[in-house]
């Protein structure tokens, strides 16, 4: 099993395109470029966009995100970290 900071530290270091889906926000993720993390999994995010989640499919509504650009989200609200397919 890989530690989660390595695979934390593998989306750095490759500046892979990542989402993030936020702790009881079901409605919104986060997508973007991770720039720096530190033990407590609080991440700043590159080039940051609010994505809408459709309620009835859950699918991505990635052309109506809201740019935010480069920002610091706190470990505790961090659910779950995936690189983006394209």
């Amino acid at each position: 099993m890989i530690p989660p900071i390595n695979c934390i530290f593998g989306f750095l270091q490759q500046q892979n395109l990542v989402t993030i889906w936020l702790y009881e926000q079901v409605g919104i993720r986060i997508r973007g470029k991770i720039d720096g993390f530190d033990e407590f999994m609080n991440i700043v995010i590159e080039d940051a966009v609010e994505v809408p989640v459709n309620a009835k499919n859950g699918v991505e509504e990635v052309e109506k995100g809201k740019k935010l650009g480069k920002i610091l989200l706190k470990g505790d609200n961090i659910t779950l970290i995936t690189a983006v397919d394209d």
